[in-house]
């Protein structure tokens, strides 16, 4: 699974899903993508899910780029535990994603390939997502279709 080498504190607070983004948001290297529309964790399990399930679909042709890493330590308490006694161990990865933000991009297949390959991947994630397509020769904004 994905996760840091290595990190500065073992322990984080929770955070705020409040917001947009601003980077990020435009499809860079692909020819499609899928964009989150609402803010959520995406740990590295499903996001490793979402890999599997478009690599398999294209089978193996073509690039895929994954756009969020899961960065931030999510700690939990071993079950049947009372309150108390301090913060729990580290228990998995996440991704935090806010709506807007392109989190798999694909190119150098059909596009009706790429759509049912993203479409597959986007059934894996814990939020509701859209897939885009690259302008043509508009600078990499991304655009709906």
């Amino acid at each position: 699974m994905l996760m840091p080498k290595r990190v500065k504190h073992r322990k984080q607070f929770r955070g705020s899903l409040a917001g947009k983004i601003s980077r990020g948001n435009t499809i860079a290297s692909g020819d499609y993508g899928i964009v989150s529309l609402d803010p959520c964790w995406i740990k590295s399990t499903q996001i490793e899910a979402a890999r599997v399930a478009m690599t398999r679909y294209i089978k193996r042709g073509g690039k895929v780029w994954i756009r969020i890493f899961p960065d931030k330590p999510i700690t939990s308490q071993p079950a049947e535990t009372r309150m108390g006694k301090g913060k729990g161990a580290v228990d998995h990865w996440v991704a935090v994603v806010k709506p807007g933000r392109v989190m798999f991009e694909i190119s150098g297949v059909s596009e009706e390939v790429a759509r049912e390959a993203l479409r597959l991947a986007s059934h894996k994630l814990p939020c509701r997502c859209k897939i885009m397509a690259r302008e043509g020769l508009e600078g990499g904004e991304a655009n709906e279709n």
